[in-house]
């Protein structure tokens, strides 16, 4: 994965058991039902705003060791969002409260769910040569401006990005908060790890479809053993390279 960015608009995409395990049963339905409702109260969220256009921006892979940084960004119509895509959504939530099988589920959701999406990468290369913070800023920034129109809120999670036009504002903990946000939120992790994925075949030696690039114990005995690779980023200042000393490659 390269520096080049993608942006894709969304359309109309019998046997008896035991008191104790139906005590369990009961309790796991309590948490499901619970999770369930949690992207109610985010969309709840996004319309009290007063907006009828809410975009969301987060991104994925800022603390990894290896691999590329990826940001996503949602715009919701609020107006036109139907009860179909408000019940396909109502387990939406930050993407790391979700499992892998469910944020893969709630990927093509979102995109049907969505006015527009938009999702950038920016490669390991370029995160050493202009730092992951300004890199990050200017992905999340990029995703925001493919997305947004003329009368757009734009959320990002935690802080803002640089000026860019629009009304923005920063929503401490948004992936959890805002329906817009968690939604970008899940676009941008089940499209990073799907590159990990990809990418372990390329370079086995360090179980990237595991850990995706973070500083696993495992990750870090492999890096140990086999030094880095390609897809290591040597700008990030990680406890591991301090305690390995590894030189670039």
């Amino acid at each position: 994965m390269d520096d080049a960015g993608t942006a894709a608009a969304a359309g109309p995409d019998g046997t008896a058991r035991s008191a104790a395990a139906s005590a369990g049963s009961h309790k796991a339905g309590r948490r499901g039902r619970a999770r369930a409702g949690s992207g109610r109260r985010l969309f709840a969220f996004d319309r009290d705003l007063g907006r009828r256009f809410v975009a969301g921006a987060d991104e994925a892979g800022r603390g990894s060791l290896a691999g590329p940084l990826v940001a996503a960004a949602v715009l919701f119509d609020l107006d036109r969002l139907t009860l179909a895509d408000r019940r396909a959504l109502s387990r939406l939530n930050d993407s790391k409260q979700h499992s892998e099988v469910t944020r893969e589920e709630l990927y093509p959701m979102v995109m049907r769910a969505a006015a527009k999406a938009a999702i950038v990468s920016r490669c390991v290369r370029g995160i050493d040569g202009r730092g992951l913070h300004v890199t990050n800023l200017a992905a999340l920034r990029a995703a925001l401006l493919r997305v947004s129109c003329e009368r757009t809120i734009c959320l990002v999670d935690g802080f803002k990005v640089p000026e860019f036009g629009r009304e923005q504002r920063a929503v401490v903990d948004g992936d959890c908060r805002s329906a817009a946000i968690a939604a970008a939120s899940v676009l941008a992790k089940v499209t990073r790890d799907r590159y990990m994925r990809r990418a372990a075949a390329r370079h086995p030696k360090w179980e990237f479809e595991t850990n995706v690039g973070y500083s696993t114990p495992e990750h870090r005995a492999a890096i140990a053993e086999h030094g880095v690779s390609p897809l290591h980023r040597m700008s990030f200042q990680s406890i591991a390279y301090q305690q390995l000393r590894l030189a670039a490659p």
